[in-house]
């Protein structure tokens, strides 16, 4: 029990020093002590919610996380279909090179697909950060959504298509629903994903136009010092809604995950 409550202590340390960080005045951040801020002081918390570059790195933030996760469902669910209830010669080529392709560590193609996208006029554009996102998102996506996929009872599937479903039918109507959970799983990850991810974002954008929250904080730091109040506050500003999105679907991203262990 102490080791357990050891272990939260250190593993909640660093959010609890971002809190308390964020609510000291810009005179005690380098004072310590006192741990505590001596008065909570919101003036952080101010200067970021007030600023437009801020508001407009959470709204590109928005956009391009909620497109990433359609994108990579649209395209992922559908691949995921095909290769769960179809057999086709390469299926199993098709599967393994999903998996190949998902052990590349990102940071070893920034260079050619900043070249490609600079090639075709799309930097500093949604596009330039959605497309790269999908196509990584896309091999977890197959993956976790084949297999659920392949858990739906064949017994359902037999008797939709004696009653004349097509394919398209039994993927929109029989499949997808009874595989709900398993899908709003894997899109809340994926949005999760693009919402932090940050050496796409920092290369492929160079304006406030199409730049993401963790450029912008990035981008915080001043010409003389380092306001380290207000990247505090900004942490935590865009940390929220990640942790009121996981507690509202909690229920849900748990069926998610515990659906995958479990036989129809």
């Amino acid at each position: 029990m102490f080791l357990t409550l050891l272990s939260v202590c250190w593993l909640s340390g660093p959010y609890l020093w971002q809190i308390i960080t964020s609510l000291k005045p810009t005179a005690q951040l380098a004072q310590l002590p006192p741990l505590l801020p001596s008065k909570i002081d919101w003036s952080h918390y101010q200067v970021v919610l007030q600023n437009a570059d801020f508001q407009r790195f959470i709204l590109n933030s928005f956009v391009v996380a909620s497109l990433t996760s359609l994108l990579a469902f649209a395209a992922g669910s559908l691949a995921s279909f095909a290769t769960a209830y179809f057999n086709f010669k390469t299926k199993a080529l098709f599967l393994s090179s999903i998996l190949a392709i998902s052990m590349f560590p990102p940071i070893a193609i920034v260079s050619p697909l900043f070249l490609m996208i600079k090639a075709v006029h799309l930097r500093d554009t949604y596009l330039a950060l959605i497309l790269p996102y999908s196509s990584f998102a896309l091999p977890f996506m197959v993956w976790t959504l084949h297999n659920f996929f392949r858990q739906v009872p064949f017994e359902i599937l037999e008797s939709a298509r004696i009653d004349g479903c097509s394919s398209l039918q039994l993927y929109r109507k029989i499949v997808l629903p009874l595989s709900r959970p398993a899908i709003f799983t894997t899109s809340i990850l994926v949005f999760i994903f693009a919402w932090n991810e940050f050496v796409f974002a920092l290369t492929f954008t160079a304006t406030p136009k199409a730049q993401t929250i963790p450029v912008g904080i990035a981008l915080f730091p001043g010409i003389y010092e380092i306001p380290w109040g207000d990247i505090a506050a900004a942490s935590i500003v865009v940390t929220l809604p990640l942790i009121i999105l996981v507690f509202i679907f909690e229920k849900q991203i748990i069926s998610g995950l515990v659906a995958g262990s479990v036989k129809y």
